[in-house]
């Protein structure tokens, strides 16, 4: 494809931490002739979306997003509208964090954020009363997106499409979300408006046809706030919603994490599984909808709605649709 059309973001919410780290002990213990002279581009957050450039030939539309938890989902939401509004034919959107060491768990920890269980089936728990923070993950994801002609004449497979988009702002706390979640609720209005699922205030299609991939992160407030956000979108029909938190599994993967949980969106209306809540036993209060617990559930889908909720107060929200 013509490179000038074929774009690359991906995203990282902190970057190079554990390279930072292990380059500063190179420093401390061997001196400054020891430290490697590929430190700053292995730490930089942009290097990600840099590299994959370079080995693909995109040379169009390339960005970082750096949006704590929210990246990766803030990253195909750029995208979408990058490709929709004509700048690219195609995008690797996606994002990458490895962050799991000594100083990034400490600093965790010490902003009350992370689960201290040491049992494995009793630590990422979201929307559990049993909750108390979430687990540390890691890895990549990353989806291609396309637009649809372009895709169509080279015979791609084309696994779901992006309908809507919402990115909003707390503008409230470093790390705290806004209680009444409304950064969180026009994230969604936003998103569900452009994907043309809702009249005036309210979904116009079945609720039950519709999977909610909830940022869901195992910490009281985030669960408790989203829960209201879900809630006072989709009203009465709330209760309806397929929802669950795939970190439940997957544990919090960052940066990661909202491409992570598309691709599971992705999966879920493909073949019709709706993932679980896993190790759900307490049923909170505050958290009171269909959160699937504990098994999958098979369902005729024809929506998917994912949240990603970061840090500073970002809201980003995608929709897609079977195809």
């Amino acid at each position: 494809m013509d490179p000038e059309r074929f774009g690359v973001y991906i995203g990282s919410g902190i970057g190079g931490i554990t390279t930072f780290l292990e380059e500063d002990r190179n420093l401390i213990n061997r001196g400054p002739q020891r430290v490697s002279p590929f430190f700053i581009p292995k730490l930089i957050a942009n290097m990600p979306a840099g590299v994959v450039s370079i080995r693909n030939n995109a040379k169009g539309p390339t960005l970082p997003v750096v949006t704590a938890c929210a990246t990766s989902t803030n990253t195909i939401g750029e995208a979408f509208h990058a490709i929709a509004h004509g700048y690219a034919d195609a995008i690797i959107a996606g994002g990458t964090d490895s962050t799991i060491n000594e100083i990034s768990v400490a600093g965790f920890m010490n902003i009350k954020a992370l689960s201290t269980s040491e049992d494995p089936m009793a630590a990422s728990l979201p929307f559990d009363l049993r909750r108390g923070g979430f687990v540390m993950g890691e890895g990549s994801a990353v989806v291609i997106l396309e637009e649809y002609e372009h895709a169509k004449a080279r015979n791609a497979r084309i696994y779901a499409e992006i309908i809507g988009y919402g990115n909003t702002a707390d503008a409230y706390h470093m790390t705290a979300p806004l209680p009444g979640g409304e950064g969180a609720i026009n994230a969604i209005k936003i998103a569900i408006r452009e994907a043309g699922i809702c009249e005036g205030e309210e979904l116009a299609c079945d609720a039950s046809k519709v999977y909610f991939n909830a940022h869901g992160t195992g910490t009281h407030m985030n669960d408790a706030m989203e829960t209201k956000a879900i809630k006072a979108v989709f009203k009465d029909k709330a209760s309806s919603l397929h929802i669950s938190s795939t970190k439940s599994m997957t544990g919090h993967m960052l940066g990661a994490t909202g491409a992570a949980e598309a691709i599971a969106s992705i999966l879920a209306l493909g073949n019709g599984i709706v993932p679980a809540t896993i190790n759900y036993k307490e049923k909170d209060p505050e958290c009171d909808l269909d959160y699937t617990p504990n098994d999958t559930v098979k369902a005729e889908l024809s929506y998917a709605i994912s949240t990603s909720l970061g840090f500073g107060g970002h809201n980003g929200c995608i929709v897609m649709k079977r195809v």
